[in-house]
């Protein structure tokens, strides 16, 4: 049966969209991306995959700095969403050459509490950009800088 024309897009047509999205964003395409990603956004404003389009190909562009700005305005209310749109912010402040401000938001996203022993694209993402490896070491590394230390050696 033929589709409406007042149907919402399937889940399918969503990922569809993102990746043609995508496609456009790694070409650097910001016109092409910004129209695919508005429209998500418009359908998920919830979700980060419009925002983070719309970032790639800013920073594709080489436009890491407006980038860096969207995403800072950028609050999500689920965790995981907004973890990978922290993690892109991130990303964009480093190529904008601001290693100090993106290690600090990298951080907070790799070093976040999680309520479940899977961590999410968001915090694998940010621990990768640390050069942490994964946020199970970038913990350890945290525990191991704020370990006391013995000064007559290990008890």
């Amino acid at each position: 049966m033929p589709a409406e024309p007042t149907d919402l897009p399937s889940a399918g047509d969503i990922r569809l969209l993102s990746a043609i999205g995508f496609i456009a964003a790694g070409r650097g395409d910001l016109a092409r991306a910004e129209a695919i990603f508005g429209a998500l956004l418009s359908l998920r404003p919830h979700k980060a995959v419009g925002h983070v389009g719309v970032a790639m190909a800013l920073i594709n562009r080489g436009r890491p700095a407006e980038a860096a700005s969207r995403l800072a305005e950028t609050v999500l209310s689920d965790t995981e969403e907004n973890q990978m749109v922290r993690a892109v912010h991130g990303l964009a402040l480093q190529l904008d050459r601001r290693p100090g401000e993106a290690n600090r938001v990298l951080k907070a996203v790799a070093e976040a509490p999680s309520s479940t022993s899977e961590s999410t694209a968001g915090v694998r993402l940010a621990a990768s950009l640390l050069g942490t490896g994964s946020p199970a070491q970038a913990a350890r590394m945290r525990a191991a800088s704020v370990a006391p230390t013995n000064p007559d050696g290990p008890t």
